[in-house]
């Protein structure tokens, strides 16, 4: 099975939803990408279709915004 992919920017809304996505599907499951320290991968995840952060990319290519930390323009800063 194909992991998901959690890109998140590092704030408090975002670690939270960390937290409560590698609850529900299991760490083995999800790629953690924090864009803050990663700014190499804010390209990949717009790409993807990533329009603010924290978001969750689905095996099979949907994505989740999950509530709202930061705007994919904030975190590019």
């Amino acid at each position: 099975m194909a992991k998901s992919v959690f890109y998140h920017a590092g704030c408090p809304v975002c670690i939270s939803a960390e937290h409560d996505i590698i609850s529900l599907i299991g760490e083995k499951n999800v790629e953690i990408v924090h864009l803050g320290e990663q700014k190499a991968r804010i390209e990949e995840a717009e790409t993807k279709g990533v329009k603010s952060v924290p978001a969750l990319i689905t095996p099979n290519g949907n994505v989740l915004h999950i509530n709202f930390g930061a705007s994919m323009a904030d975190v590019k800063g």
